[in-house]
């Protein structure tokens, strides 16, 4: 059975890793699961977010997802990009074949473009902002990588891309494409890679939860990170919820030998 572990607030909450996140891993594995790591943080390149999980005590594997992967699948070699967002989505974009220009650079706003990127990057101000909801006035589609509205860290809840997502969609006035949970492009990607059944593990009942539904997966939830006992029951619910990661996985397993 595949088990698709989102990373923020159920491996990691910033720098910190969740105790006994790696030994649950570990076990998935030598349980014979495949495990696959699905994040909408497309902030990182792929080599950042496998160097994060080795830094934990975790075997990245191959089967790392990020949303910024998803955006780029989207967008047609030889498109030119306007990029309001951080390097995974520019390594991405490049590696399709895609013209990409960064909404910070000096003269960004000239031309036209096919496609404006939206991702999280603490970096986001006012001129991106205006430089990127001006070229989707101009006729760019706009494309974002995930719509989340905050991420969990070790410093408590910070505003996620899909805060920056909505100032530069309500300036431009569109409704904008997201690539990431819960949303199709995400949910076939994954489908495609790891089967039609398996564990979609979150702590975000929105956008993991959500996304679970989508792939026709359990919704595994953890109350690590944005949600915690006073928000039960979620909606959607979940098919099971854990401290964290490491009783979750405890629970189904064990679940699953006293079917057996």
């Amino acid at each position: 059975m595949a088990w698709v572990l989102d990373l923020d607030g159920v491996v990691w909450l910033g720098a910190t890793p969740i105790p006994g996140a790696a030994e649950a891993v570990a076990r998935l594995r030598a349980a014979g699961e495949r495990v696959a790591f699905v994040t909408n943080n497309s902030f990182g390149r792929r080599a950042d977010v496998a160097a994060k999980l080795t830094r934990h005590g975790i075997d990245p594997g191959d089967d790392i997802v990020t949303s910024a992967m998803v955006a780029a699948g989207l967008v047609p070699p030889g498109e030119r990009a306007l990029v309001c967002g951080g390097p995974g989505i520019v390594e991405e974009l490049r590696a399709r074949g895609v013209e990409v220009v960064d909404a910070s650079d000096p003269g960004a706003g000239e031309g036209r473009f096919d496609v404006v990127v939206v991702g999280y990057h603490p970096t986001f101000d006012y001129h991106r902002m205006d430089t990127a909801s001006a070229a989707v006035r101009a006729g760019a589609r706009l494309l974002a990588t995930n719509d989340d509205a905050t991420y969990p860290s070790d410093s408590g809840i910070h505003p996620g891309g899909g805060a920056i997502l909505a100032s530069v969609a309500t300036a431009a006035g569109v409704v904008p494409e997201i690539a990431g949970k819960p949303h199709r492009p995400a949910a076939e990607l994954v489908r495609e890679r790891l089967g039609a059944s398996g564990v979609m593990v979150g702590d975000r009942p929105d956008t993991d939860g959500r996304f679970a539904l989508a792939l026709g997966y359990r919704f595994g939830l953890v109350l690590s990170g944005v949600t915690g006992v006073g928000d039960l029951p979620t909606d959607p619910p979940a098919d099971v919820v854990g401290a964290d990661l490491a009783a979750l996985v405890a629970e189904v397993l064990d679940e699953g030998r006293t079917r057996r």
